[in-house]
């Protein structure tokens, strides 16, 4: 799964990246990764967009958190210009990327969204999915210790 490196220096530094090009998940400084995948065009991706902006807050304010958990989504079917829109609209502070040729989003299997994965990063190097599941969630502390408990942080 590539993705292009972010041109903002603030998302390229949250995720501990450098250089440009493309990057892989794994490449991300983290023991794990949140990928969200979304629409703009979801109504449920969007009802859903304020628990996802809690579930940012409540790891980046938590100092034993912030540097173990990152947070990403990625627009199925979506341009830059409509990520773009999305993360203006519903004021993401974490890293959004297009997927405007549905390539990651045929990928996963052509999911409903929204769609959320947690991956592991593994001390030897390797990475694993922990978790994924279609549809909204809980609610931000309830996922977030689904996420500490799959990924081993708890």
């Amino acid at each position: 799964m590539n993705l292009s490196n972010p041109k903002s220096p603030e998302e390229k530094s949250y995720l501990g990246l450098t250089g440009s090009g493309n990057f892989k998940i794994p490449q991300i400084k983290a023991k794990a990764v949140i990928v969200e995948i979304f629409s703009m065009y979801c109504p449920y991706c969007q009802k859903e967009a304020p628990g996802v902006n809690e579930l940012y807050q409540a790891i980046e304010s938590n100092p034993e958190l912030k540097d173990k958990i990152k947070l990403i989504g990625i627009g199925a079917g979506n341009t830059s210009y409509e990520v773009g829109v999305f993360k203006k609209t519903y004021k993401v502070l974490f890293p959004l990327f297009p997927d405007g040729d549905f390539t990651i989003h045929k990928m996963l299997g052509d999911i409903r969204t929204p769609y959320f994965i947690v991956v592991k990063m593994n001390d030897d190097g390797t990475h694993q999915v922990v978790h994924s599941e279609v549809g909204g969630f809980a609610g931000p502390q309830p996922f977030l210790e689904m996420v500490l408990t799959a990924s081993g942080l708890k």
